[in-house]
């Protein structure tokens, strides 16, 4: 029993994952250059773990260690993340905050250090003003692309008139990164289809989850028995999934019209229900594109090169017909 034990604690030992609020030191191996750390907001999300393992491909392939951290959407964690990573002189970190409003607490903590910050996804940002490098998604381009795609939906099956029909948008209010997607939503939709009532057009606000993004469309299906035609997009994937599932609660998802936005969960639905879904259509943008060009874009500013503030990536729509071609091993 003993020696059982002794192995099991040299095994624990051995580990080198630090997850967020951990207080073990982590130190790079003999060979490496460092550490970068990828510190996300929601680290057991699809779109982080896929962003995480580009990320830390990239590293590797440069001569780093990486310790991915799930922040677990608390800006406590998430602070604490940032303090692990300074206390154990990180080469440098990839994050995306939980709230945006830590942007200046963040920077000024690393200052000191000199430890270099690449934001991914939701930027570090005061007033507007970007206070370190971005690498994401085009926002408001994707969300165009999304809008365009339902108004030619909306024109193929002639809803624009039709009382019955409306156009439900997920938003994420307090997220800068997020606000343009909508936007882009709706100003593409209601350019391309000004017959359609702007007043049967809804917004529910919810979190990033699914489960917010579930109890938040619910609540407008609910309030709207006499549309019996859901048109749906929204701020990310997880909150058009969230709908989907309201849809299919409330009986209403075979008149359903779902477009997600980053496929990487509407490529399962795709793979397990083929086209018999609600789930039409979603933007496309690897999160490994995100996740390759945060670390080299970190890599840059470690080597004392000028990079770009911002750097965007764009989208292409799939369906259930397109997907697989398009996104390759990102639709297994």
């Amino acid at each position: 029993m003993k020696k059982v034990l002794t192995v099991l604690l040299v095994l624990a030992c051995s580990l080198s994952f630090v997850f967020a609020g951990g207080a073990e030191e982590t130190t790079a191996s003999s060979d490496s250059k460092g550490v970068i750390y990828g510190i996300y907001k929601a680290g057991d999300q699809t779109w982080f773990i896929d962003e995480g393992e580009a990320a830390e491909a990239a590293a590797v392939e440069a001569g780093y260690d990486f310790i991915y951290v799930d922040a677990k959407m608390s800006p406590e964690e998430y602070l604490r993340a940032i303090d692990n990573a300074i206390a154990n002189n990180a080469a440098g970190i990839v994050t995306c905050t939980p709230d945006q409003t830590l942007s200046r607490a963040v920077i000024e903590k690393l200052e000191p250090s000199g430890i270099p910050v690449v934001a991914a996804d939701d930027a570090l940002e005061e007033n507007g003003q970007k206070l370190a490098p971005w690498v994401g998604i085009n926002a408001y381009v994707i969300g165009e692309a999304n809008g365009q795609w339902l108004a030619d939906y909306v024109a193929e099956n002639n809803l624009a008139g039709d009382p019955s029909v409306a156009l439900l948008i997920m938003t994420m209010d307090t997220v800068s990164s997020c606000v343009p997607r909508a936007e882009g939503e709706y100003d593409r939709f209601t350019a391309e289809c000004p017959e359609f009532d702007t007043s049967r057009i809804y917004f529910a606000d919810y979190d990033g989850t699914t489960d917010k993004g579930y109890t938040a469309a619910d609540a407008v299906f609910t309030a709207h028995p006499e549309i019996t035609t859901w048109l749906v997009t929204g701020a990310n994937e997880e909150g058009t999934i969230g709908a989907l599932r309201a849809l299919e609660q409330a009986g209403k998802a075979d008149n359903a019209c779902v477009v997600g936005l980053g496929a990487y969960m509407a490529k399962d639905e795709w793979n397990a229900n083929g086209a018999d879904t609600a789930m039409k259509a979603s933007a496309y943008f690897p999160a490994s594109a995100v996740g390759r060009g945060s670390i080299e874009v970190l890599l840059g500013i470690i080597n004392g090169e000028e990079v770009p503030l911002e750097t965007a990536v764009d989208a292409v729509v799939v369906t259930p017909e397109t997907y697989k071609d398009v996104m390759g091993t990102d639709a297994e």
